[in-house]
């Protein structure tokens, strides 16, 4: 019972995710990766310094040793600002139905790290799995190739989850130590705090920001980094992030099906095998 709820926070959070995924490229028209995160992460940490007042989790923060807080810091940069970098950049060049085909490969890298580092156990129906993931990344960028998209999209788009990955691995471990909500609120609150040191560089671009792309970067961040992220640190500290993270990562077939549908992008058969591929990858590893 408790591996079927994990696994529903897990799939939560990949609802959140993939939706999210679609207003921020449309929240991101006009404006750097470093900008809009800078927007998203600022409104979601206020709306976590809400939550810790009224549910007290801010008496738990306070006494947290110096080693939690230092890997809640990093996991915290990995996650929000390194990667969430590259993922944006590669949704700008690439458009969503494109990146997120790659980016979904996270959990295979995830459980390399965790096998590598943790001493998880790898069989073979999950070397199958990583094999259609890794088939998935090649067939993607051919496609690309076809349509002649930059390749520091595809540099991006790969570099974003193995980023991912090492947040996560980090995460698992921070999971059995801090309560949900208040390790979901410290990471961003972390992230927040590194990503602060662009403001001066793009403090023009975020004056001109409008408040249409406001309403679309906080319904972003209400459902990616609030609802979506507190329903995977909750599933992680439920079930471990070798299962949570697997079955999270269909939300490339939520995102690529609302570009397609809402932002109008052209489908491709290649994109569309390597997205099938993937996520049939990512179930192979989950019921390993």
């Amino acid at each position: 019972m408790e591996t079927l709820f994990g696994a529903l926070l897990a799939l939560v959070a990949a609802f959140g995710w993939g939706t999210s995924s679609v207003l921020i490229k449309v929240g991101m028209r006009k404006k750097s990766a470093i900008t809009v995160n800078i927007i998203r992460l600022y409104i979601t940490v206020l709306s976590y310094l809400v939550l810790f007042i009224f549910t007290g989790s801010y008496r738990e923060i306070v006494n947290l040793s110096w080693k939690l807080i230092v890997i809640a810091f990093i996991s915290g940069q990995f996650g929000f600002v390194v990667g969430d970098y590259f993922y944006f950049s590669a949704l700008r060049i690439m458009g969503v139905s494109r990146t997120v085909p790659i980016t979904s490969s996270y959990p295979l890298w995830t459980i390399l790290w965790t096998w590598l580092f943790l001493g998880r156990q790898i069989n073979i129906q999950i070397v199958l799995g990583a094999f259609l993931v890794f088939l998935a990344i090649i067939i993607v960028r051919k496609g690309e190739i076809e349509e002649h998209l930059n390749p520091k999209g595809f540099i991006f788009a790969l570099l974003a989850p193995i980023s991912w990955s090492i947040a996560i691995v980090l995460l698992d471990f921070l999971s059995s130590q801090i309560s949900p909500i208040s390790l979901a609120g410290i990471r961003l609150a972390f992230a927040a705090m590194g990503v602060s040191l662009f403001l001066p560089k793009y403090s023009m671009e975020l004056k001109k920001v409008t408040k249409k792309e406001i309403a679309l970067l906080s319904a972003a961040a209400l459902l990616g980094l609030i609802i979506g992220q507190y329903a995977f640190v909750k599933s992680v500290s439920s079930v471990g992030s070798q299962i949570s993270a697997p079955v999270s990562a269909i939300n490339p077939i939520i995102s690529s099906a609302l570009a397609m549908a809402l932002l109008k992008e052209p489908p491709n058969r290649k994109i569309i095998l390597g997205l099938i591929l993937a996520v049939t990858g990512v179930i192979l590893i989950t019921t390993a």
